[in-house]
Order: C-alpha cells, then structure tokens, then sequence
C-alpha cells in the first residue's frame, strides 16, 4: 500500500553550490504509517521521479528525507513549491554502510564484532545512527568506544538512545534556506 501527501520541497540553509540538495519533511500521519520511529528506508516517487532512500527522523515523530542533486534536477523548478509524494517502506531493510571509524574499531575488537555480525540489520542501523548522531568528534569517539564495549559484553541493542530525537530533541530535519 502506497502513502501519499503533498508537502513542500525545502532549500536548505547553508546550500553551496557544489553541494546541491533538498529536502522534504513528512507529515507525522505519513509517518506514523511508517514501521519505526528511527531511520527507515522507503521507496516511492515524488512528482513522479523514483527514489529509494533511508528517512532520518526529524525529533518530531514524523520523518524527513534527503533529496539528492541526481533527483532534484529531475525536479527543476520545484523547490520552495509543493510536490506530490508516494511511498511504501522497503520490504526488507537494506544492510547499512559502516562508518570507516566504527569499521575498525569493530575489527579491533574480536568479540564485539562477532556480535555485530549476530545481530539484526535494524539493530546495526540503530549502532550506527547512534554514532553517527554525536554532535561532537570527541562524543562519537567514546560513543564508538562503547559500542564496541557494550557489544563485546554480549549487548546486541543500543541502550539510551532515543532513535526519534523526540525525548532528547537530539534530530531534527535541516533549516529551511
């Protein structure tokens, strides 16, 4: 079954030239069609142009998506207007890529990757988003140290972190341009 809604096509503030995106943030009814809270992958098309792409959440329970440059172009003249979106959640979540710094210390640490590789994709995706979410290099350095800590103690699932952003408002979708 596809979702569907109108929303607006948003320039991001801080958009270089050479850095050309948009995005697009989800009505919390579309979302609360969606299987979780925290990132989730879809399929679907906005003004009829296909995309496949992982939500992020935007600390509001809904969701908010990342439109590429590849994809925008194929939209010219749509920013700042409405598109139409449809979309289905993908049948089975994709693996996802391993940030190189969490790749290694995995690796160096024997036990906490053969855990990482027992456990399911939504939990690596959920490790991953909770790295990745570190505002500081300095956080995501000791958030990394205890995951691989926490994993090689036989952990399978991040404690603590609210993958949503609603509790700690930690996520939020970009600021319009």
């Amino acid at each position: 079954m596809s979702i569907t809604f109108k929303a607006k096509l948003c320039q991001a503030a801080g958009h270089t030239a050479g850095n050309l995106w948009a995005f697009i943030v989800f009505p919390k009814s579309a979302s609360d069609k969606l299987p979780r809270r925290g990132r989730t992958s879809v399929e679907g098309t906005i003004n009829g142009h296909a995309f496949s792409a992982t939500l992020q959440p935007d600390g509001k329970l809904s969701h908010w998506l990342q439109v590429d440059g590849e994809l925008l172009q194929a939209l010219s003249n749509s920013v700042g207007k409405k598109v139409d979106v449809a979309f289905t959640p993908v049948a089975t979540e994709p693996e996802p890529q391993v940030p190189e710094d969490l790749s290694d210390a995995l690796a160096a640490t024997p036990a906490a990757l053969e855990n990482w590789q027992q456990t399911t994709v939504i939990a690596r995706v959920d490790w991953i988003h909770w790295v990745e979410s570190a505002k500081q290099a300095k956080t995501r350095v000791k958030r990394i140290a205890n995951a691989c800590d926490m994993l090689a103690s036989g952990k399978r699932r991040v404690c603590c972190f609210d993958q949503s952003g609603f509790y700690s408002k930690a996520l939020c979708a970009p600021k319009e341009a």
